[in-house]
């Protein structure tokens, strides 16, 4: 990806503020998807075939992480080596999610689906954030 696909994406010509809306998908994306673990770890841990205690505990970080997320996407220029922790973070996560997959988890077929799309999605969004931040450090 290029600079000029990033800003196409974003639909400004202002890297600092692609970088604000990438972080600010990112912070709504986690946030929802670890209140939906908080509210129904039960019934979504039976359809993914993850333990609901496990759910209710990424849940809770994914609620703090995307807060601290929303955080650093509402300041007008957000730290650069806070944003280069969240990408690490969120790279940490789509590999850790894969590896969850094959070496522990026993998970239904639905899980075997949501794992590796919620990884891919949040491998994007450090992608995405990785290439805003060097537009907007250059």
């Amino acid at each position: 990806m290029t600079a000029t696909l990033i800003t196409t994406l974003g639909r400004s010509n202002e890297p600092v503020t692609l970088l604000r809306r990438f972080l600010a998908l990112d912070a709504v994306v986690t946030t929802a998807n670890g209140l939906a673990y908080l509210a129904a770890s039960g019934p979504l841990g039976r359809l993914l075939g993850v333990d609901s205690g496990l759910l209710l505990g990424l849940g809770a970080f994914l609620v703090l992480f995307g807060a601290g997320v929303g955080s650093l996407a509402a300041r007008r220029l957000p730290p650069a080596l806070a944003v280069k922790w969240v990408i690490e973070a969120n790279l940490a996560w789509a590999l850790a999610s894969l590896v969850a997959l094959f070496a522990w988890f026993d998970a239904s077929p639905a899980g075997t689906v949501w794992i590796p799309a919620q990884a891919l999605t949040v491998f994007g969004f450090a992608v995405l954030q990785h290439m805003a931040l060097r537009a907007a450090e250059d």
